[in-house]
């Protein structure tokens, strides 16, 4: 083995392992509607480790929401390249990987990487 990543991970299970052997990436779960590994990567931009969300976009609830919506709107985007922008926003470390099931959807994806929030946008959500 190269590299070794880690999944499903709290920081002190992290950095119990990166006492072990070095550690370049970690792929917990992670959306604008679940912020529950925000500790990790925090952690993860700390040490230079790449965060990789698992369900980045998760069961679509937050592409619903009101505020999603609407600024999808001003930015002549959809709900889920929102999504996927404030991810890329939220951290250098972090690298989203929507899942996809074709060349329309995954052209729409990678078309998220482009679009820039404002950071008043991106605190708006």
């Amino acid at each position: 083995m190269r590299q070794i990543g880690l999944s499903n991970v709290t920081v002190k299970e992290l950095e119990r392992a990166r006492k072990i052997v070095p550690i370049v990436s970690v792929q917990n779960r992670y959306s604008l509607a679940d912020r529950g590994s925000e500790d990790v990567l925090r952690h993860c931009e700390q040490h230079g480790i790449a965060f990789l969300p698992w369900y980045p976009l998760g069961d679509g609830s937050a592409l619903r929401l009101a505020k999603v919506k609407k600024l999808a709107e001003k930015l002549k985007a959809s709900p889920a390249q929102v999504a996927i922008a404030w991810l890329l926003k939220k951290s250098p470390v972090m690298l989203p990987i929507p899942g996809t099931n074709n060349l329309a959807h995954l052209e729409e994806n990678v078309a998220a990487a482009k679009l820039e929030l404002s950071d008043a946008d991106f605190r708006s959500l």
